[in-house]
Protein backbone atom coordinates (compact mmCIF):
# COMPACT_ATOMS: atom_id res chain seq x y z
CA UNK A 1 0.00 0.00 0.00
CA UNK A 2 1.11 3.53 -0.79
CA UNK A 3 -0.34 6.45 1.15
CA UNK A 4 -0.47 10.17 0.48
CA UNK A 5 -1.59 12.79 3.01
CA UNK A 6 -3.63 15.83 1.96
CA UNK A 7 -3.61 18.75 4.34
CA UNK A 8 -4.20 22.48 4.08
CA UNK A 9 -3.21 25.84 5.43
CA UNK A 10 -6.70 26.39 6.83
CA UNK A 11 -10.26 25.11 6.73
CA UNK A 12 -12.55 25.65 3.76
CA UNK A 13 -9.78 26.11 1.21
CA UNK A 14 -10.81 23.31 -1.18
CA UNK A 15 -8.63 20.41 -0.07
CA UNK A 16 -11.57 17.99 -0.16
CA UNK A 17 -12.31 18.89 -3.79
CA UNK A 18 -8.60 18.54 -4.53
CA UNK A 19 -8.65 15.15 -2.78
CA UNK A 20 -11.60 14.05 -4.92
CA UNK A 21 -9.75 14.97 -8.10
CA UNK A 22 -6.62 13.16 -6.95
CA UNK A 23 -8.54 10.06 -5.88
CA UNK A 24 -10.17 9.95 -9.30
CA UNK A 25 -6.91 10.55 -11.18
CA UNK A 26 -4.98 7.87 -9.27
CA UNK A 27 -7.81 5.35 -8.93
CA UNK A 28 -7.20 5.64 -5.21
CA UNK A 29 -9.17 5.00 -2.01
CA UNK A 30 -10.10 7.94 0.23
CA UNK A 31 -10.03 8.10 4.01
CA UNK A 32 -11.04 10.92 6.33
CA UNK A 33 -10.15 9.59 9.78
CA UNK A 34 -12.12 12.22 11.71
CA UNK A 35 -15.20 14.08 10.43
CA UNK A 36 -16.40 17.00 12.56
CA UNK A 37 -19.80 18.32 11.52
CA UNK A 38 -22.59 16.45 9.74
CA UNK A 39 -25.02 19.21 8.81
CA UNK A 40 -24.62 18.49 5.08
CA UNK A 41 -22.65 15.86 3.19
CA UNK A 42 -19.56 14.48 4.84
CA UNK A 43 -16.24 14.90 3.09
CA UNK A 44 -16.19 11.16 2.41
CA UNK A 45 -19.56 11.36 0.66
CA UNK A 46 -18.43 14.31 -1.45
CA UNK A 47 -15.20 12.63 -2.51
CA UNK A 48 -16.91 9.33 -3.29
CA UNK A 49 -19.63 10.97 -5.39
CA UNK A 50 -17.23 13.22 -7.30
CA UNK A 51 -14.54 10.62 -7.89
CA UNK A 52 -16.65 7.50 -8.35
CA UNK A 53 -14.19 5.79 -6.05
CA UNK A 54 -14.69 4.15 -2.64
CA UNK A 55 -14.24 5.99 0.63
CA UNK A 56 -13.43 4.13 3.82
CA UNK A 57 -15.61 4.79 6.86
CA UNK A 58 -14.44 7.47 9.26
CA UNK A 59 -12.94 6.29 12.52
CA UNK A 60 -14.68 9.16 14.34
CA UNK A 61 -17.89 10.69 12.99
CA UNK A 62 -18.78 13.69 15.14
CA UNK A 63 -21.81 15.95 15.02
CA UNK A 64 -20.46 19.35 16.08
CA UNK A 65 -18.80 21.42 13.30
CA UNK A 66 -15.74 22.42 15.31
CA UNK A 67 -12.16 21.38 15.99
CA UNK A 68 -12.12 17.58 16.37
CA UNK A 69 -11.09 17.71 20.03
CA UNK A 70 -14.01 19.99 20.86
CA UNK A 71 -16.46 17.96 18.78
CA UNK A 72 -15.35 14.80 20.54
CA UNK A 73 -15.56 16.36 24.00
CA UNK A 74 -19.10 17.54 23.25
CA UNK A 75 -20.02 13.86 22.81
CA UNK A 76 -18.04 12.66 25.82
CA UNK A 77 -15.39 11.08 23.61
CA UNK A 78 -11.61 11.44 23.45
CA UNK A 79 -9.98 10.77 20.10
CA UNK A 80 -7.35 8.05 20.45
CA UNK A 81 -4.48 8.57 17.97
CA UNK A 82 -3.61 4.87 18.24
CA UNK A 83 -6.99 4.18 16.60
CA UNK A 84 -5.99 6.29 13.60
CA UNK A 85 -3.37 4.06 12.01
CA UNK A 86 -3.37 4.17 8.22
CA UNK A 87 -5.63 1.36 6.96
CA UNK A 88 -4.37 -1.17 4.44
CA UNK A 89 -5.90 -0.87 0.96
CA UNK A 90 -5.03 -2.07 -2.50
CA UNK A 91 -3.28 0.65 -4.47
CA UNK A 92 -3.06 4.21 -3.21
CA UNK A 93 -4.67 5.57 -0.05
CA UNK A 94 -5.46 9.29 0.09
CA UNK A 95 -5.80 10.38 3.72
CA UNK A 96 -7.18 13.88 4.37
CA UNK A 97 -6.78 15.88 7.55
CA UNK A 98 -9.16 18.48 8.96
CA UNK A 99 -8.49 22.20 8.86
CA UNK A 100 -4.79 23.03 9.18
CA UNK A 101 -1.78 21.34 10.72
CA UNK A 102 -2.19 22.71 14.22
CA UNK A 103 -5.74 21.44 14.67
CA UNK A 104 -5.93 19.35 17.88
CA UNK A 105 -7.18 15.79 17.85
CA UNK A 106 -7.26 15.74 21.64
CA UNK A 107 -5.65 17.79 24.41
CA UNK A 108 -2.20 16.34 23.72
CA UNK A 109 -1.97 15.56 20.00
CA UNK A 110 -2.20 17.74 16.88
CA UNK A 111 -2.84 16.61 13.32
CA UNK A 112 0.79 17.49 12.61
CA UNK A 113 1.87 14.90 15.19
CA UNK A 114 -0.32 12.30 13.50
CA UNK A 115 1.10 13.08 10.05
CA UNK A 116 4.65 12.82 11.35
CA UNK A 117 3.79 9.47 12.93
CA UNK A 118 2.29 8.18 9.69
CA UNK A 119 5.45 9.03 7.76
CA UNK A 120 3.68 9.26 4.40
CA UNK A 121 4.41 12.05 1.88
CA UNK A 122 2.29 15.19 2.23
CA UNK A 123 0.64 17.55 -0.25
CA UNK A 124 -0.12 20.98 1.19
CA UNK A 125 -3.20 22.70 -0.29
CA UNK A 126 -3.21 26.49 -0.17
CA UNK A 127 -5.68 29.11 -1.31
CA UNK A 128 -4.48 31.89 -3.58
CA UNK A 129 -6.24 34.66 -1.66
CA UNK A 130 -4.65 37.39 0.46
CA UNK A 131 -2.72 36.03 3.43
CA UNK A 132 -1.71 32.79 1.76
CA UNK A 133 2.02 33.57 1.68
CA UNK A 134 2.27 33.75 5.46
CA UNK A 135 -0.03 30.77 6.09
CA UNK A 136 1.65 28.55 3.52
CA UNK A 137 5.25 29.29 4.52
CA UNK A 138 4.41 28.73 8.19
CA UNK A 139 2.75 25.42 7.31
CA UNK A 140 5.75 24.30 5.27
CA UNK A 141 8.08 25.13 8.16
CA UNK A 142 5.88 23.18 10.55
CA UNK A 143 5.77 20.11 8.30
CA UNK A 144 9.51 20.08 7.77
CA UNK A 145 10.19 20.71 11.43
CA UNK A 146 8.15 17.62 12.24
CA UNK A 147 10.14 15.56 9.75
CA UNK A 148 7.40 15.22 7.13
CA UNK A 149 8.27 14.75 3.46
CA UNK A 150 6.41 17.45 1.53
CA UNK A 151 5.69 16.64 -2.11
CA UNK A 152 4.71 20.21 -2.95
CA UNK A 153 2.04 22.87 -2.73
CA UNK A 154 -1.22 22.59 -4.67
CA UNK A 155 -2.99 25.93 -5.01
CA UNK A 156 -6.77 26.31 -5.15
CA UNK A 157 -8.51 29.39 -6.49
CA UNK A 158 -8.06 32.17 -9.02
CA UNK A 159 -4.60 32.60 -10.55
CA UNK A 160 -2.08 34.66 -8.58
CA UNK A 161 1.17 33.75 -10.35
CA UNK A 162 3.41 36.18 -8.47
CA UNK A 163 2.05 35.03 -5.12
CA UNK A 164 2.41 31.37 -6.09
CA UNK A 165 5.97 31.95 -7.31
CA UNK A 166 6.87 33.78 -4.10
CA UNK A 167 5.64 30.87 -1.95
CA UNK A 168 7.56 28.29 -3.97
CA UNK A 169 10.71 30.43 -4.00
CA UNK A 170 10.82 31.16 -0.27
CA UNK A 171 9.46 27.75 0.63
CA UNK A 172 11.87 25.94 -1.69
CA UNK A 173 8.99 23.74 -2.70
CA UNK A 174 7.50 22.26 -5.86
CA UNK A 175 4.47 23.94 -7.44
CA UNK A 176 1.99 21.11 -8.06
CA UNK A 177 -0.41 23.27 -10.06
CA UNK A 178 -3.48 25.34 -9.32
CA UNK A 179 -6.99 23.90 -9.28
CA UNK A 180 -9.38 26.64 -10.42
CA UNK A 181 -12.80 27.27 -8.94
CA UNK A 182 -15.17 24.94 -10.79
CA UNK A 183 -18.59 26.54 -11.01
CA UNK A 184 -20.36 23.20 -11.52
CA UNK A 185 -19.26 22.23 -8.01
CA UNK A 186 -20.44 25.43 -6.32
CA UNK A 187 -24.19 25.53 -6.84
CA UNK A 188 -25.23 25.27 -3.22
CA UNK A 189 -25.57 22.69 -0.44
CA UNK A 190 -26.69 19.25 -1.51
CA UNK A 191 -26.12 19.92 -5.21
CA UNK A 192 -22.69 18.34 -5.53
CA UNK A 193 -23.19 15.13 -7.40
CA UNK A 194 -21.96 12.89 -10.17
CA UNK A 195 -22.48 15.61 -12.78
CA UNK A 196 -19.52 17.43 -11.28
CA UNK A 197 -17.07 14.57 -11.76
CA UNK A 198 -16.35 15.26 -15.44
CA UNK A 199 -15.51 19.00 -14.96
CA UNK A 200 -13.35 18.11 -11.96
CA UNK A 201 -11.53 15.40 -13.88
CA UNK A 202 -10.88 17.77 -16.77
CA UNK A 203 -9.72 20.61 -14.53
CA UNK A 204 -7.40 18.26 -12.67
CA UNK A 205 -5.89 16.93 -15.89
CA UNK A 206 -5.40 20.45 -17.26
CA UNK A 207 -4.00 22.16 -14.17
CA UNK A 208 -2.41 19.68 -11.72
CA UNK A 209 1.08 18.23 -12.25
CA UNK A 210 0.29 14.59 -11.64
CA UNK A 211 3.74 13.53 -12.81
CA UNK A 212 5.33 15.20 -9.78
CA UNK A 213 2.83 13.51 -7.48
CA UNK A 214 3.29 10.05 -8.97
CA UNK A 215 7.06 10.45 -8.79
CA UNK A 216 6.69 10.96 -5.06
CA UNK A 217 4.54 7.83 -4.88
CA UNK A 218 6.99 5.85 -6.96
CA UNK A 219 4.35 4.70 -9.42
CA UNK A 220 2.76 5.67 -12.72
CA UNK A 221 -0.83 6.76 -13.23
CA UNK A 222 -2.79 4.07 -15.02
CA UNK A 223 -4.28 5.20 -18.32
Amino acid sequence: MTALIITGTDTGIGKTIFSAGLVQALGATYWKPVQSGMEEETDSQIVSRLSGRPALPERYLLQLPASPHLSAEAEGVEIDPDALQLPEVEGVLIAEGAGGLMVPLNRQVLYLDLFAHWGAPVILCARTQLGTINHTLLSLNALRGAGCLVVGVAFVGDPEPEVEETICQFGKIAHLGRLPIIEELNTGPGSIGEAGSAPLSQAFANHIKLDLITQALGQEVLA
